[in-house]
């Protein structure tokens, strides 16, 4: 299995001048551990061990950002086995960097499958999934000054196979969109909008019956990634007259939300926008006209009226077919233009969802615990939060709009001039050039004992 060995160049010199030995590496570049190293540059890592708690008797003198690492890791390389954990990063300058490396000794190490799965057992679901939020808001984001002002909200279904009732926690239901009876969960996730590219800065995790607007509104009201004066995008699925009462009241947040066809606001919006004939091309889209309706709230109403805030519309008008949609927000300073320009930034989190089911493996199980489940969600959730903070940096900025997986077909390794000496509980990098200098200066023994090593 896999030796855990700790850093420390002198005394893996001083072992071996004495002929201990273990193995030497050659590493090689990989664009994951590259990924990894810068997150650990960035003090992105240490996040990882920051909100965690430790519920270890054993092991942990391993750094839990260590373990976590190597997790993420594999699941960004699509390694989603627990059994791939211990053996997810090669490039040894991360390793390196991390103060640790690992060595297969051929016997039972110190990390290996029972230990993780072990580990994972100490945790239950909710425990896993805070873990992940109070990361990102604690951690991340404030050591690294980020700050989200566009929010979106959108709920995805998790799908299991759906003969297989051993998937602890699922339940069936239908896809609203489909119809289609699926076993499952659904997540729930908060998207914040930074630059160029975006961060899944909440969740929220549960069967797959519950609704999303359920399953989603404790999280909107207590969210800890508000600002006083965001902007909140969410699709029909959320509707909530008072949901949209509490936000712009309590937390200053302006909703941005398309109607339902069976609404009176649609309606009554629609019939203004036809009255007035005030139509401007859409701004992205041929064939599609739009016109500002003022204070259209009105025609929404909660069970206490008091409470309703205003609401102007965008209404859309699909020439071709001769259909509506409409578009409401309780920021009533924002013309039609602005308010459907603002809703089209939505699609992004389903491009999230679609990457994450199809390229990242969001899906695949390879155990039908639930607390496995989820820390597989986080990893694979966290993995994908390291690339789109990658494409923050220099190094990653020439990555823009492009789907990591699909990168990773085309990256080519390359000989790093660097090798990695192992040595009893200990291990060391050296340059080429370190290492010919130090093979030099030992006795005529120790270099034939070393080239044994090397073939």
């Amino acid at each position: 299995m896999l030796k855990i060995c700790k850093l420390n160049k002198n005394k893996v010199i001083e072992q071996i001048n004495n002929k201990i030995l273990d193995g030497i590496i050659a590493s090689n570049s990989n664009l994951i551990d590259e990924i990894i190293l810068s997150m650990n540059h960035n003090k992105i890592l240490n996040c990882l061990s920051a909100s965690f708690c430790d519920k270890r008797k054993n092991n942990s003198f391993i750094p839990f950002h260590f373990i976590m690492a190597l997790a993420i890791a594999a699941k960004m390389k699509s390694r989603m086995s627990l059994t791939d954990i211990p053996y997810a990063i090669t490039d040894y300058r991360t390793l390196a960097c991390l103060g640790y490396a690992s060595i297969n000794t051929g016997d039972d190490g110190w990390l290996n499958e029972g230990t993780i799965r072990h580990l994972i057992g100490k945790y239950n679901a909710k425990e896993l999934f805070d873990y992940y939020n109070q990361t990102i808001q604690n951690y991340v984001f404030k050591e690294n000054n980020i700050e989200a002002n566009i929010h979106i909200l959108d709920c995805t279904n998790i799908r299991v196979n759906i003969d297989n009732e051993n998937y602890e926690g699922s339940s069936l239901a239908h896809d609203h969109n489909t119809n289609e009876l699926f076993r499952g969960y659904k997540l729930a996730t908060l998207r914040g909008i930074i630059s160029d590219t975006g961060i899944i800065e909440e969740i929220r995790f549960g069967t797959a019956k519950v609704h999303d607007l359920e399953l989603s509104e404790e999280m909107i009201k207590t969210t800890n990634c508000f600002h006083d004066g965001d902007i909140l995008i969410m699709d029909r699925g959320f509707i909530s007259r008072e949901l949209i009462n509490y936000l712009k009241t309590n937390r200053n947040i302006d909703t941005y939300i398309p109607v339902r066809k069976n609404m009176e606001i649609f309606d009554l919006a629609v019939g203004i926008a036809e009255t007035t004939e005030d139509w401007q091309a859409h701004p992205t889209r041929k064939g599609q006209l739009i016109c500002h309706v003022n204070h259209v709230g009105e025609y929404w109403r909660s069970k206490n009226k008091k409470e309703d805030v205003d609401l102007n519309a965008c209404v859309v008008w699909f020439q071709e077919t001769q259909n509506y949609a409409v578009f409401v927000t309780t920021d009533t300073s924002k013309s039609a233009k602005e308010i459907i320009l603002t809703y089209q930034l939505r699609p992004e989190i389903e491009e999230d969802f679609r990457q994450l089911k199809d390229f990242w493996k969001l899906e695949d199980f390879h155990s039908t615990k639930l607390n496995i489940i989820s820390f597989h969600i986080i990893c694979v959730l966290f993995g994908y939060l390291f690339y789109q903070l990658y494409l923050t940096t220099e190094d990653g900025e020439k990555y823009i709009g492009k789907c990591l997986p699909v990168i990773l077909k085309k990256y080519k390794e390359e000989f790093l001039n660097y090798l990695v000496l192992f040595s009893g509980e200990y291990f060391c990098v050296l340059s080429l050039k370190e290492f010919i200098e130090f093979r030099d200066s030992c006795t005529e023994d120790v270099k034939e004992y070393m080239l044994k090593f090397l073939r």
